[in-house]
Parts: C-alpha cells; sequence; structure tokens
C-alpha cells in the first residue's frame, strides 16, 4: 500500500511544472503563427517583385520559428522532468 501511495504522488505534476509546460506551448505556438505570418508577408512581396521586403520578412519568420523551436525544446525538457 505505501508503494502505491508514493508511485501515484510521483506521477502527478506539481502545479508550477504544469504551468510552465502550458507557458511554453503557448510561446511555442504564438511563433509558430508570427512566423507563418511572416512567411505568407514574405511571398506576397515577392509576387509584388519587392525582394527586399521579401528578405526582410523570411528573416524575421526565421527569427520566430527559432523562438518557438527554443520554447519546444524547453516544454520537452518539462516533459522530460515529469515523468
Amino acid at each position: 500500500m505505501i508503494n502505491t501511495q508514493k508511485n501515484e504522488k510521483q506521477e502527478k505534476t506539481p502545479k508550477t511544472e504544469s504551468q510552465k509546460v502550458v507557458k511554453n506551448h503557448k510561446k511555442a505556438a504564438t511563433h509558430f503563427q508570427a512566423a507563418a505570418k511572416s512567411h505568407l508577408e514574405a511571398a506576397k512581396h515577392h509576387e509584388n517583385h519587392n525582394h527586399d521586403l521579401a528578405a526582410s520578412s523570411i528573416i524575421e519568420a526565421m527569427s520566430h520559428a527559432n523562438r518557438a523551436k527554443k520554447a519546444q525544446k524547453a516544454d520537452l525538457k518539462q516533459h522530460t522532468f515529469i515523468k
């Protein structure tokens, strides 16, 4: 009985850890959305033959994608910690 209770306690996620996981998911999603928006802007700029603005939009998209990947990596670490 005692061993079962310990295992149940270990499997539960502390509230603060759970909040960190949610925060990382939201952060990644926000940055991926911003990256998608920047990619769409870059496509429009290319269509209008404004390649300088397209390049700027691509750099912005890459920056957001990198931030999203960092949030995903932090989230993965949290999931590893939880288990």
